[in-house]
């Protein structure tokens, strides 16, 4: 038995390098696919050629709370979501307390300006079932609605180690997002598919597939994406950034071709940071930082379909002010110039408003945040003003 377990200690090192290079050769499947396999940006905007526009304007139309499942103290990192009958869905995770056991993904429909209970859609034990591995934890959720109408969920999930050994999940809902089906772990990392993760909405693509935004964040921390077609399947990936220290970016589609990121910020400059394409996100520039503020904390961004964005983020109040005390609104004319707008959450130091999430129906816009840590808030606004500049 000893002689085995001797064999056995010395035949490890080798199997986790062969395992290794097995994912490093398939996530590079994804990194070398050529440039024509890229879709154009959806811009869903008729000045997708940049014409200017004046930064929108928001009335608040209602402010409420999530109901949350009973017995569930802790909730975090809502992601919005909505179907072809314009039925909102919001996504979350929610426990005991991040990285709690019982942590779930659960779901919640916002229809006809009300909120159903909340639905448990993804637990660790069957999640890890069907992968065939064990799950310790969930995380952040994404989610985007294909043209056919499945519901794609992207979902953050471990086996041993932190978030930094996390993988990405997707599943598969045919029901309207009732039910869902993993899909497969998403080749990111040549490290296992590990240390990748997802916290923000993907953007369209005009074949009907899309740009899914992830991050890395073992040692050092920077953003990516991976597109995917149509059907789900992944395309391709790239790296968004030079820099080590931004993770969770937003992606603004500007025009059909030029598409901007922006990060949050773990280093000393304290600012949200920024990158742009111009060729759909094969290539990547850095772009000097906002001069807007980020202290670690995650921010949202989209493009309105009449032109112009809003940007969801936590901005910081002089001392003694806390990190993600204070949640607001700015707004673009061009994705990279920002005009402070109103407040969504003002709290005490100490307090937290935080991970937003943004999505247009109509003409209102909805604001999903985590509420001290405990419920996730739900801000409707109507869009006001977004008139074409002359």
């Amino acid at each position: 038995m000893a002689d085995r377990l001797t064999l056995a200690a010395k035949a490890l090192p080798w199997a986790l390098l062969c395992l290794g290079l097995c994912g490093a050769a398939e996530a590079m499947r994804y990194v070398a696919r050529p440039a024509a396999a890229q879709g154009m940006v959806s811009a869903a905007s008729p000045d997708a050629q940049g014409t200017p526009v004046a930064p929108p304007e928001f009335a608040l139309r209602s402010a409420s709370r999530i109901p949350m499942p009973e017995g569930v103290p802790s909730a975090h990192a809502s992601a919005l979501a909505a179907l072809a009958d314009g039925e909102v869905l919001a996504f979350w995770w929610a426990g005991a307390r991040e990285s709690g056991s019982d942590v779930a993904i659960y779901l919640a429909r916002w229809k006809e300006g009300r909120w159903s209970d909340a639905q448990r859609v993804v637990e660790r034990g069957a999640l890890g079932s069907q992968l065939g591995f064990g799950v310790r934890r969930l995380g952040n959720p994404s989610v985007w609605v294909a043209r056919d109408g499945r519901v794609h969920l992207y979902a953050v999930a471990t086996g041993l180690g932190g978030w930094a050994a996390s993988r990405i999940v997707h599943l598969v809902s045919s029901d309207r997002g009732h039910t869902f089906t993993a899909q497969r772990v998403l080749p990111l990392s040549p490290l296992f598919n590990t240390s990748a993760l997802v916290r923000s909405n993907p953007v369209g693509l005009v074949d009907g597939g899309w740009l899914l935004p992830t991050y890395f964040e073992l040692g050092h921390k920077y953003p990516m994406l991976m597109a995917m077609d149509a059907q789900g399947e992944p395309r391709w990936s790239r790296r968004i950034s030079t820099s080590t220290t931004s993770l969770q970016p937003a992606l603004l589609p500007v025009s059909a071709t030029q598409i901007h990121a922006l990060m949050r910020d773990r280093s000393s400059q304290r600012r949200i940071q920024q990158a742009s394409s111009t060729d759909g996100g094969l290539s990547w520039q850095d772009q000097p930082p906002s001069r807007l503020t980020n202290i670690d904390s995650a921010v949202a961004a989209i493009r309105l379909t009449e032109g112009g964005f809003v940007m969801a983020h936590n901005d910081q109040l002089p001392n003694p002010g806390t990190a993600r005390q204070w949640l607001r609104l700015s707004t673009s004319s061009d994705a990279s110039r920002w005009v402070e707008g109103r407040n969504v959450r003002r709290g005490e130091p100490g307090e937290e408003f935080s991970y937003p999430s943004l999505l247009q129906t109509g003409r209102e816009l909805h604001v999903t945040f985590t509420e001290l840590r405990g419920a996730i808030g739900h801000h409707v606004y109507d869009i006001v003003s977004d008139v074409l500049i002359p």
